[in-house]
C-alpha cells in the first residue's frame, strides 16, 4: 500500500512538471522588427540632427568671435579685451549648457516614444503567456539566463503573431 501511494504520489509530481512550460523570446531582436520602431529610430535621429545643426550654429559663431577677438586684441582697450574675453567665456558655457540639455532632451524623446512600443510588446508576451498556459517566458537578450535547454520553448513566433509581424 506504501508503494502505490509513492507511485501515486510520483506520478503526480510527474504530471504537474511536465504542465509546467516555460518559454523564451530575444526582446532585443524582436523589437527591432517592430516598424513602431523603426519609425521612432528615424523620429529621435531627426530630432539629434536638429539639435546637431544648433550646436554647429553655436560652435560656428563662438569661431568666429574668437577669431575676430584674436585680430583684434592687441588694438583693444583693456575694457574692451576683457569684455570680449568673458563672452568667449559665456559662449563656450552656453554651448556646454546646451550639449548637456539636449542630450537630456533626447533620452526623454527616446523614452517618450520608445514606451507605447515597449508596452504594446510586454501586453503581447503576456496575452501569449496565457494563451499558451507559459509559467515564465525569459528574455535572453538581457543575458541574465545562464542556460536554456532545447526544452524551453521560442514564444517568438507566437508574439510575432500577437504584434501583427
Amino acid at each position: 500500500m506504501k508503494n502505490i501511494f509513492t507511485l501515486a504520489l510520483v506520478a503526480m509530481f510527474a504530471i504537474g512538471a511536465q504542465a509546467q512550460k516555460f518559454a523564451h523570446i530575444d526582446s532585443q531582436k524582436l523589437m527591432s522588427e517592430l516598424p513602431e520602431r523603426v519609425a521612432a529610430e528615424q523620429q529621435l535621429q531627426d530630432e539629434a540632427k536638429k539639435l546637431e545643426d544648433q550646436l554647429g550654429i553655436m560652435g560656428n559663431e563662438l569661431q568666429q568671435k574668437y577669431e575676430d577677438y584674436l585680430t583684434k586684441r592687441d588694438s583693444l582697450p583693456d575694457l574692451i579685451r576683457a569684455t570680449r574675453e568673458k563672452e568667449i567665456q559665456d559662449a563656450q558655457a552656453r554651448i556646454q549648457q546646451y550639449q548637456q540639455m539636449a542630450q537630456q532632451s533626447l533620452s526623454q524623446k527616446e523614452q517618450q516614444l520608445l514606451m507605447p512600443i515597449i508596452e504594446k510588446m510586454q501586453n503581447a508576451v503576456n496575452e501569449v503567456g496565457k494563451e499558451q498556459n507559459y509559467i515564465y517566458i525569459f528574455d535572453i537578450s538581457a543575458q541574465v539566463i545562464l542556460y536554456h535547454s532545447e526544452q524551453s520553448e521560442d514564444a517568438t513566433p507566437f508574439i510575432k503573431k500577437k504584434l501583427g509581424l
